[in-house]
């Protein structure tokens, strides 16, 4: 009997043990070798206590949910994806993707005032762009929320890899990215495309320059949810999925300006700039000359400058980048530039006197200057703010 008891006794331990193991936060656990899923629920299937419940008994541990695309974020070893990719409640399970920064760093310093903002003549817009305000998210690695040239621009921030903590930039690539968008005129650094632009951090990327889909989704949920108006997104991943494009269509319909780096390998473009619903940047020089690195395709819809451009840095520091990244704050700032301005009867396209995403990226295409590349590299052209806003 007292052999029975102690087996008892053991059998409970272990029980409670495992259980309290599983509902350990993921920091807690050992996760680094399981793969990151995002699990994708049928449409009728929407109740999230229930899904997270389900999930747990299956052997996933959770991550987020992601209820912009009716899904949960897990690790979720190799057994139990196998077991759950028969479930009827299950509509697919996609890679959690990792979704890298697109920057090419240089040491060179260049000049105080960035080139690229005199290039695109985004000064000369400026008088026709105030009267009110137009909002735009940095999807990045957050913003340095103390800096002299940005602070008065930025009106909001969150953090989606840690809630707990705020849209801070510990990277500096989004930093730099929100000062081509808006740094402030201030006689201080650098003057932005639109230095009277609302700035948002949206942290989704480490302070590595890398991070999750499931992050990535979960910060354009935060931008429709705060009804953004233009999303900058100077990342990319080699490859997309559905959660992915889902959740830009969901953007997308909800009027969100949507602009990203075609990126920077000499090569396919990036996702999600890849897809048709997102403005698809280019990078170019002072020559007008389109670098060999810059991504091409069909998917390529303007170009910007993007190389030696000089902006805001972390720490209030400043410092030259160039890529892709840095190409599509400046369209990304345009954008927002046209927003300010009344719709033309011209450029309704629909009718409805407010700027639509697709009125947006038709205006900024017909405007755009021909630099004599072949589409698939400079898309529509250099962008131009001065004819945009006209």
């Amino acid at each position: 009997m007292n052999n029975f008891i102690k087996r008892l006794l053991l059998m409970i331990l272990v029980t409670g043990f495992m259980t309290v193991l599983l509902n350990l936060p993921v920091s807690a656990q050992t996760t680094n070798q399981i793969p990151r899923k995002i699990v994708v629920f049928q449409e009728n299937f929407v109740n999230e206590p229930a899904q997270i419940g389900w999930l747990r008994g299956a052997g996933a541990v959770i991550i987020k949910s992601l209820p912009l695309v009716n899904a949960v974020a897990v690790y979720l070893p190799p057994q139990a994806e196998r077991a759950l990719k028969g479930r009827p409640e299950i509509l697919r399970i996609d890679d959690d993707l990792v979704i890298n920064a697109i920057a090419k760093p240089q040491p060179q310093p260049t000049e105080i005032l960035p080139w690229g903002v005199d290039r695109i003549d985004a000064d000369l817009a400026w008088s026709r762009t105030k009267g009110f305000t137009v909002d735009v998210a940095i999807i990045d690695t957050g913003i340095d929320l103390d800096h002299l040239d940005l602070q008065a621009n930025i009106k909001g921030n969150v953090n989606t890899i840690n809630p707990l903590k705020s849209g801070n930039d510990d990277n500096g690539h989004g930093t730099h990215v929100a000062g081509i968008v808006a740094a402030v005129d201030n006689t201080i650094g650098v003057i932005g495309t639109g230095p009277e632009i609302y700035l948002y951090a949206v942290k989704v990327l480490s302070k590595t320059g890398s991070g999750w889909l499931s992050d990535v989704i979960e910060g354009i949920q935060w931008c429709i949810n705060n009804k953004m108006q233009v999303a900058n997104m100077s990342l990319g991943a080699s490859s997309g999925n559905d959660s992915f494009h889902d959740a830009i269509i969901a953007a997308y319909n909800a009027g969100i300006v949507l602009v990203a780096a075609g990126g920077n390998e000499g090569g396919p473009v990036l996702y999600p700039a890849a897809y048709k619903e997102v403005i698809a940047v280019a990078a170019s020089d002072k020559n007008n000359q389109i670098p060999s690195w810059s991504n091409f395709g069909p998917e390529i819809d303007l170009t910007a400058p993007g190389v030696y451009i000089y902006s805001t840095y972390n720490n209030g520091y400043y410092k030259t980048l160039s890529g892709t990244s840095m190409a599509a704050p400046h369209v990304s700032g345009v954008a927002a530039l046209v927003l300010y301005t009344p719709v033309g009867t011209y450029d309704d396209l629909d009718g409805d006197e407010i700027w639509d995403p697709i009125e947006v990226k038709t205006k900024l295409e017909t405007t755009a200057l021909n630099l004599g590349y072949n589409s698939y590299q400079q898309g529509a052209g250099l962008v131009s703010a001065d004819l945009a806003t006209k």
